[in-house]
């Protein structure tokens, strides 16, 4: 049977790129109850309406994670929510610190306790490489609600029944303020510019990143840290992918800004494991963790001090490899 048949979904910042993908997707391949859209933008929300012609299967709900209330009423009766609402522009969040606590960690605090009150069966957090050893408040705040969905599995009881588990991947392709849509910008006048030349990043398309979200709700136990296996990329290939015949022009690095991001830490190796397409990290706060390794069948531990970095990913995406990419998502 399929997880999501008539089922009421809830996605916190649905009016992103990632919610509006992943309702084309339940839309099309699944047949849920509801699908409920919970952001803060009146006129995105507006917009994603006609996107869908009034599909009725669509609720919006305006209102902002830092509103706990708020977010408890729009949660009622709902089986799955996905929370993919937060501030993330490094930049933005190094300069507003405050605000990115308030949204990125007093709001994953809300989203947890609305759908511990409203008996929610799963969850799914996104979250970023940036969380992994992270340099900038973006990346801070990230980790610390990474902390506090995984840890609310331990807050059960007689009528709650709730799974939290997490999904943390890298650049999205073609999402809004990634560098690609920006590069596409810049080649009209020849001049493409990057913090660094030797910079590299993890890349996901969008397709692929609400594939792995939602396969994830399929096997979760809860307390899990679900890693994609994707590819890495230079900057500066990714500039030539797009515009070959643009200058490129080194502005130096921003503040809060890795040269090369993390996946998964040295730290975090001894319960990591291997399953397939994907790495599953346990935490190791939860009582009975190691119990749950043994649910997923054909799962094997990494290696010691296993570093999942995009310098030193296997996976490599050429020039030409990723103009296919970029052709075929129409990026």
């Amino acid at each position: 049977m399929d997880l999501f048949e008539n089922k009421v979904i809830l996605i916190t910042g649905g009016t992103g790129s990632f919610g509006k993908a992943c309702v084309e997707k339940l839309l099309k391949k699944h047949d849920p109850k509801a699908i409920r859209i919970f952001s803060r933008d009146e006129l995105k929300q507006w917009e994603m309406r006609q996107q869908f012609s009034d599909n009725p299967k669509l609720r919006f709900f305006i209102g902002d994670v830092r509103d706990s209330e708020r977010l408890k009423r729009a949660i009622e009766g709902v089986d799955f929510v996905i929370h993919a609402a937060a501030l993330k522009q490094v930049p933005a969040c190094e300069y507003n610190p405050i605000e990115a606590v308030k949204t990125n960690v007093n709001g994953a605090i809300n989203v947890i306790n609305a759908c511990l009150d409203n008996n929610v069966e799963k969850v799914i957090a996104l979250s970023t490489d940036k969380a992994a050893n992270p340099i900038n408040m973006y990346g801070a705040t990230k980790l610390c609600s990474d902390r506090l969905f995984a840890q609310s599995n331990s807050y059960q009881g007689p009528n709650r029944h709730t799974k939290f588990s997490v999904v943390r991947y890298g650049n999205v392709m073609g999402s809004r303020g990634s560098v690609i849509p920006l590069f596409n910008e810049q080649k009209k006048n020849k001049v493409l510019t990057l913090t660094n030349e030797n910079m590299t990043r993890f890349w996901i398309t969008i397709p692929k990143a609400v594939d792995f979200v939602l396969e994830s709700f399929e096997i979760m136990q809860g307390g899990e840290l679900f890693v994609p296996k994707i590819p890495s990329m230079k900057l500066v290939d990714l500039a030539r992918a797009i515009a070959p015949r643009a200058k490129i022009k080194i502005i130096g690095l921003r503040p809060g800004e890795k040269i090369h991001e993390d996946l998964l830490t040295k730290e975090e190796s001894n319960r990591t494991f291997e399953l397939g397409d994907r790495y599953i990290v346990f935490s190791d706060s939860l009582d009975g963790w190691k119990d749950k390794i043994n649910l997923y069948k054909g799962i094997k531990p990494v290696d010691e001090d296993f570093n999942y970095n995009s310098l030193g990913n296997e996976n490599y995406l050429t020039i030409d490899q990723m103009k296919k990419i970029l052709k075929k998502n129409d990026l």
